[in-house]
């Protein structure tokens, strides 16, 4: 017997058998750039039709015959080349970043799983300002936080969000909320310096860091007319002998 290993996809379990050459069956992950294009591969036999889809959909995104390939969807170009079926994604958005499959007819060729470099980002703000962190998807999403130079555990989870249902910790509840779907954008308000920082947009469910916030909050400054006076300087105005 061949020996085997069990592959953990969303939503279906593998045993796949490997032979001395390799594997038998298809699995790759292809990481991209958000908004750039990136090319899933899948190989191999078919006199059918090879078709591509979003893992346990139904929803063709592209197809190619033995004559001729066509796009179903907007943003999917497909190829095939002497058993190669490419399929293009043209721009890589949150809502690409899942798993394909590629088939023959009813056979699976290929799985593929799509991932994206994670999104960077610096902020400075002011004290008692808002902070808005783009969330990228509307999928669970959890709010991860480490104070720059904090001691204790290196990432602490602030708020969760799925799809409009929040839930934050004790000490964002009050000052957290969701101003917008598409985009999704998380408010935290009424920044403090303490709440100084990194902080992590991550997928939930692939654990993928989706975008990286680094915030400096400064403290507000004083108001420009008291600005560089010392305490008694109004005195200096009052002609001396009038008391």
């Amino acid at each position: 017997m061949l020996p085997s290993q069990l592959i953990l996809v969303p939503d279906r379990f593998y045993w796949v058998l490997f032979s001395l050459s390799g594997s038998e069956s298809c699995f790759n992950s292809v990481k991209v750039k958000l908004h750039d294009s990136a090319t899933l591969p899948c190989a191999g036999t078919c006199s059918g039709v090879v078709r591509w889809t979003v893992l346990n959909s139904s929803d063709v995104l592209a197809e190619c015959d033995q004559t001729s390939c066509r796009s179903e969807k907007e943003g999917y170009q497909m190829n095939r080349d002497q058993g190669n079926y490419p399929l293009t994604i043209t721009r890589a958005e949150f809502n690409t970043i899942t798993w394909f499959t590629c088939k023959c007819d009813a056979r699976d060729l290929c799985d593929v799983d799509v991932q994206t470099y994670p999104l960077r980002s610096t902020h400075q703000i002011i004290a008692a300002e808002s902070l808005e962190l783009q969330l990228g998807k509307s999928d669970p999403v959890e709010v991860l936080y480490n104070s720059t130079g904090g001691a204790g555990p290196s990432r602490v989870q602030i708020c969760t969000v799925n799809g409009r249902a929040l839930w934050c910790s004790p000490k964002y509840e009050q000052r957290a909320n969701l101003t917008s779907v598409s985009p999704t954008i998380l408010e935290l308000r009424r920044m403090i310096p303490s709440d100084s920082g990194v902080y992590w947009i991550v997928d939930k469910q692939s654990g993928e860091d989706i975008h990286i916030y680094t915030v400096e909050i400064t403290p507000r400054a004083q108001s420009p007319h008291f600005e560089g006076r010392v305490p008694g300087c109004l005195l200096a105005s009052i002609t001396p002998g009038r008391f």
